[in-house]
Formats: C-alpha cells, sequence, structure tokens
C-alpha cells in the first residue's frame, strides 16, 4: 500500500521539500509554451531536483490529429508513462515554469487515466526557487527504472463535440469557458488565424486568471465565492477554454471547492471554432 496519499488536488511547496526523497513520489515538470505569450517558458536552465519532464505536446498528445493537445489514447498514454518510469503505485506531483498553467491539464490527464493519487503544486517553480529549495540543471536526467503504468479511461472526465451539441441548453449542465472575456465575446482575436470568434451557446465565461493570484492558486472561500455567483448548484460542469489547457485550471478550482461532477471538452475552442454547422455566439 503506498504510504504517501495525497487527499487534496494542490500541494504546497513546504509539502513537497518534506517528501522530497520518499520512494513513491515522481514530480514532474508540465511546463509548455504559454499560447497567448510571445515568451519563452522552457529555457530555464533549473528544474526541481528529481523531475522528469512530460511532455504534453510531442508524447502526451494525440500527434494524429491537428487539435492541439488532445488527450492520448489510453494504451499510449500507459506507454509514456511506463517510459517515463511510472507505475500505478506512484504519488504523483505536476508543476510548471509559469506558476499553474499546463499542470493542471496533467493533473486531469491522470485522473482521467484512472490515477487519482495526483496534485499540482501551487506557485510551482517560481515558488520553489523563490525559496531557494533544491534545484538541478534542466538537462540532468533522473536514473529510474521502466514503469508499469496501466490506465483505466475514466470517460466521465471527458467531454466531446457531441456532448456538447447534446447538453449546451440542458438544464443540469453548466458549460464554463476559461478564455479571456474578449476571446469569448469576438472582440479580440483568437491567437490561432483559422477559428472562428465566439463561444459556445449558452456557456459562461470565468477568465482563468480570476482564480489565480498570479502564479498561486486563490484560497478556497475566495474560489467559493466566485463559483457561487455561477449559481452552480448539483448541475454538471463543463470546463472549456482555448485548447484544453486552461479549461483544467477552473477544474482544480472547482475540485478545491468540493464539486465532483465535472468534465473538459477535450477539443475546446480548438475544434469547436472550426467545425462546420456548429451553433456559436457572440
Amino acid at each position: 500500500m503506498n504510504t504517501l496519499q495525497i487527499t487534496q488536488p494542490l500541494v504546497s511547496i513546504n509539502w513537497l521539500s518534506k517528501h522530497l526523497n520518499h520512494p513513491d513520489l515522481i514530480i514532474l515538470d508540465a511546463t509548455i509554451k504559454k499560447v497567448t505569450s510571445a515568451k519563452e517558458t522552457n529555457t530555464l536552465s533549473l528544474k526541481i531536483s528529481g523531475s522528469r519532464f512530460f511532455d504534453i505536446k510531442k508524447i502526451f498528445s494525440d500527434l494524429n490529429t491537428d487539435i492541439p493537445n488532445m488527450l492520448p489514447t489510453p494504451e499510449l498514454f500507459s506507454k509514456a508513462c511506463k517510459e517515463l518510469g511510472i507505475s500505478n503505485h506512484h504519488t504523483i506531483v505536476v508543476y510548471d515554469k509559469l506558476g499553474i498553467y499546463s499542470s493542471p491539464r496533467v493533473w486531469w490527464m491522470f485522473k482521467s487515466m484512472g490515477h487519482a493519487n495526483v496534485a499540482v503544486l501551487d506557485g510551482g517553480f517560481p515558488a520553489w526557487t523563490k525559496a531557494n529549495l533544491p534545484c538541478q540543471p534542466s538537462d540532468t536526467i533522473p536514473n529510474y527504472d521502466q514503469g508499469s503504468f496501466t490506465a483505466v479511461f475514466q470517460q466521465e472526465l471527458v467531454s466531446n463535440a457531441k456532448d456538447i451539441h447534446t447538453c449546451m441548453y440542458a438544464e443540469d449542465t453548466l458549460i464554463i469557458d476559461a478564455r479571456s472575456p474578449g476571446r469569448f465575446r469576438a472582440t479580440e482575436p483568437e491567437p490561432r488565424a483559422d477559428l472562428k470568434g465566439g463561444h459556445i451557446p449558452n456557456s459562461m465565461n470565468l477568465h482563468y486568471k480570476n482564480v489565480l493570484n498570479e502564479t498561486t492558486m486563490k484560497s478556497q472561500s475566495e474560489l467559493e465565492n466566485i463559483l457561487k455567483s455561477f449559481t452552480i448548484g448539483n448541475k454538471k460542469l463543463i470546463f472549456t477554454c482555448g485548447s484544453g489547457i486552461t479549461a483544467c485550471i477552473l477544474m482544480l478550482a472547482a475540485e478545491i471547492t468540493g464539486y465532483s461532477k465535472m468534465s473538459i471538452y477535450d477539443g475546446s475552442w480548438s475544434e469547436w471554432g472550426q467545425l462546420n454547422n456548429v451553433l456559436i455566439e457572440k
């Protein structure tokens, strides 16, 4: 039985530093370049000691589609995890070099593959380095054995375009879009030129930055107050965004406040915004 259990979806840098050398712990660097920023984020020369790079773009995505960041099959996910030395008994902490940006995506990916013992590092690499906690060169390759991870796909955590068509007007479902208000209302352009502007009909907008204090997650009470304004009740929540990254930040925020009936629209606006014969509001 795993002796290092995570009971919350978010862990502090103090928690991680305390357990840094635990044999059951695997730390994953999930950094990607921010799609709406020209700033390079993965050129930093350091990483958290012992961490392994979780390559969302080139390995842990479906590379057979032009829609970015789509979830790979459980078989491909399992294979890539094994190559990273990950097994089902491991406790996983995910971070990124922006604070909280792409790490919640990996948290959701593991949950969707049946691995619940996973958390996001609050504040990510900026908080870790600010506290002068152990780092090593980014090009250092950890020494680890082949893993034995086997995914058990959790379909209820993933939504597709057909699901959106079916439930966007349903009274028991609420679709929440994490993009900026300008992109949601089509008053500012999409970063991908081939996409239409606007949003899924009957969806609501909650910019992902509103649940963050720059690089850390807002407190549980602050998140509860933010979500109360959406009159969620017992509805199922479907989170969407530009390409399935920042939607996961909102899911993480909702889970911190106790919501559980949630999924991610994996294709998000990168899919919906290029589909023909779908409804779009502005």
